[in-house]
């Protein structure tokens, strides 16, 4: 008969499992929301409806810090809580926005929801890592990232059947329409297709926001750092230096996988595949990321450390960037699709490599792992104002914003991760 500590852990996983299906359908669904909001609010260019990740990622940025001050202030358990209300807050911002056609307003909806979402992360991200031993917490991470792609792959499936059906028609048609009036009330039709999906999204947020709040998911504290004689105690965030490396590495991670996910589309687009066909080309990367989870549960710690993780993900990354740029058409898709395998185990191998040792430190510390997720903010814009501003081909935009990316996590995985480390591990040995 397992302990009753034993069963307190597995039913804070099974609890942080469905909070993570849940931000991760949320967050995926900024893949289906691109092409339709450039549709619905007849945005001139993909830079223009890339705001969408730029807002969405930019609240991380904002949002993190203050949340670690929240968690501080009123647990691990209340700020889940609260962060799924704020989510609740900003989906229900979507209906005012559909019936004005109103970009601003989806694009402040959006904001909304990654300020829930920077709460949720920074709680639930360190919770799962110290709910259980440090040397598992990849295997762990791996098994809400399952949970996380899962939803990923369903959410822009199911959207984009709602709001994108027969989408190529529906713009055909906009565009050929002459009279104003005909015109306004295709894209009216079109962007209130939005409304009962978010209608469903908010109750079950608030839903669930309720039931963490009413649940017996254990309140866990930080570990304290262990002392070593003759080394002065670390009393600064920034005496970690493994950590700001890692708040970088995040930053470049967060980057390319919301490109590979969110920007697939676009770039299938932009070779003149049509949005009925690339509406459904972010579900093939996060499925390949659900199988790099899947791989992660079985295989770390048994057969792969977290740091032997990270690095074979930086590598495989580096192999298929050389394939996006090289390759053409349906090629060059896979290769991004497959950006989703490199992907799955990095989060699941860094975010514990980089809280390792933080002791007291540890809600701050990630608070500032949770900025880099600003990453999905700036590289996929980025990617779009090469393509289109700068008029740098598209496969060599792409190439351009993946290949140092993980070139990064190369250097973090083989020596940043021990940035710090090193000297104490010195400082030690000459006790």
């Amino acid at each position: 008969m397992p302990s009753q500590s034993s069963t307190q852990q597995r039913n804070a996983i099974i609890i942080i499992g469905i909070l993570f299906f849940c931000f991760g359908f949320i967050t995926w669904l900024n893949s289906t929301l691109i092409p339709f909001l450039k549709i619905a609010c007849q945005l001139d260019n993909d830079i223009q409806a890339f705001f969408v990740t730029s807002a969405f990622y930019m609240a991380y940025f904002f949002l993190a810090l203050p949340s670690a001050k929240i968690l501080e202030k009123v647990g691990y358990k209340k700020g889940m809580a609260l962060g799924l209300f704020i989510m609740a807050i900003g989906s229900l911002v979507f209906i005012p926005a559909s019936y004005n056609r109103s970009f601003p307003l989806f694009l402040t909806g959006l904001f909304v929801q990654g300020m829930g979402l920077a709460l949720l992360q920074t709680a639930s991200n360190p919770y799962i890592s110290i709910v259980g031993p440090i040397e598992s917490a990849a295997k762990r991470i791996s098994m809400m990232g399952i949970c996380n792609k899962l939803a990923g792959v369903l959410s822009p499936i199911i959207l984009g059947a709602i709001v994108l059906k027969n989408a190529q028609s529906i713009e055909n048609n906009i565009l050929s329409a002459t009279d104003p009036l005909i015109r306004e009330g295709l894209l009216g039709q079109l962007a209130q297709r939005i409304i009962t999906p978010y209608i469903i999204i908010t109750i079950v947020l608030v839903l669930l926001s309720v039931f963490i709040l009413l649940s017996k998911l254990p309140e866990i504290n930080n570990p304290e750092t262990a002392e070593t004689p003759g080394i002065p105690e670390k009393n600064s965030i920034l005496s970690f230096p493994h950590l700001l490396l890692g708040v970088v590495c995040l930053f470049f991670y967060v980057g390319v996988e919301v490109l590979a996910g969110d920007a697939i589309g676009t770039y299938g687009k932009a070779m003149g595949m049509s949005l009925d066909i690339t509406k459904y080309f972010t579900a093939f990367t996060l499925g390949a990321m659900l199988l790099g989870y899947i791989i992660g549960v079985f295989a770390i710690p048994k057969y792969l450390s977290q740091q032997q993780a990270l690095l074979g993900s930086a590598i495989l990354g580096i192999i298929l960037s050389l394939g996006i740029y090289f390759t053409h058409g349906y090629v060059s898709i896979t290769c991004i699709a497959l950006l989703g395998l490199a992907n799955a185990l990095m989060w699941p191998a860094f975010f514990p490599l980089a809280i390792d040792g933080l002791g007291k430190f540890t809600q701050i510390g990630s608070a500032l792992l949770i900025m880099g997720i600003a990453g999905g903010a700036i590289i996929p814009l980025l990617y779009t104002s090469m393509k289109d501003k700068l008029f740098i081909p598209n496969e060599l935009s792409f190439f351009l914003c993946v290949f140092p990316a993980y070139v990064y996590i190369l250097y973090y995985a083989t020596r940043g991760h021990k940035a710090g480390k090193l000297k104490m591990a010195v400082l030690k040995s000459g006790d």
